[in-house]
């Protein structure tokens, strides 16, 4: 039997009501709701034909485990994504564009970095099991879809993990402040996987001797960091502007 996961706001829920509505068992929803955003909700999982379930606050609030749910819940099956590295690079559909988060343990950048992979069309977030979040149900809604359609693999030992990428011929890079290279200055267009550590501690010591450069944001301003959502956010559409064939028209 599939096992089965929950989702949670209208973000996640329409999301994933959009890409694959048949792996959603039923939809809950809270019927004192009757808004225009509610109602457009309601007709589109309609048209999905979605079973949908009205249900009180307090089942709401005792499945999604957050007052947070906007008044929908959906009970869905997970998505076949790649689940480890080897079935992730083999079926990359051309040059790698992968994040990799090194020490982050908050939920909600977890899931903005989720988010802005899959704006930028990366293949993957890749993190280490320990010092690292799990995909819980708050990344998810803050991914806001996103965690149904970028693969997180989360690795044992994450110096190991790089190694093997740079033997699939994906060049690691590295962001630190202290960097001698500007990320602008670093060419993106190939095979990459984009390494950022956590907010103030940076990378680890062996994450960081395990990368093929190092490269810094420039900082204009007077803060000396950013949220690596933001960071990721930055390298990740960086790349994507350098695989433009359109890019110096």
């Amino acid at each position: 039997m599939a096992r089965l996961k929950v989702l949670y706001g209208f973000h996640a829920v329409t999301a994933r009501l959009r890409h694959d509505s048949s792996s959603i068992e039923e939809i809950l929803y809270d019927p004192t709701r009757r808004d225009r955003r509610m109602q457009d909700f309601l007709q589109l999982a309609q048209s999905s034909g979605v079973r949908l379930i009205a249900a009180e606050d307090a089942r709401l609030h005792g499945l999604a485990g957050t007052h947070r749910h906007q008044g929908v819940v959906a009970r869905a099956t997970d998505l076949p994504l790649a689940q480890n590295l080897a079935e992730l690079l083999d079926v990359l559909p051309g040059p790698a564009l992968l994040l990799v988060l090194d020490g982050v343990t908050d939920p909600h950048n977890l899931g903005a970095c989720l988010r802005v992979a899959d704006a930028a069309g990366a293949h993957a977030v890749i993190a280490p099991r320990d010092r690292a979040v799990g995909l819980n149900s708050t990344a998810a809604k803050v991914a806001s879809g996103a965690a149904e359609t970028v693969p997180y693999i989360t690795v044992t030992n994450l110096a190991r993990t790089l190694r093997e990428l740079k033997d699939a011929g994906v060049w690691v890079i590295g962001t630190a402040g202290d960097a001698q290279r500007s990320l602008y200055e670093t060419a993106l267009d190939g095979p990459v996987a984009l390494v950022m550590g956590a907010e103030g501690e940076g990378m680890r010591r062996l994450t960081r001797e395990t990368c093929d450069d190092l490269v810094h944001i420039p900082m204009m301003g007077s803060v000396d960091s950013l949220n690596v959502s933001v960071a990721s956010g930055i390298g990740l559409f960086e790349a994507v502007r350098q695989r433009n064939p359109i890019k110096n028209r």
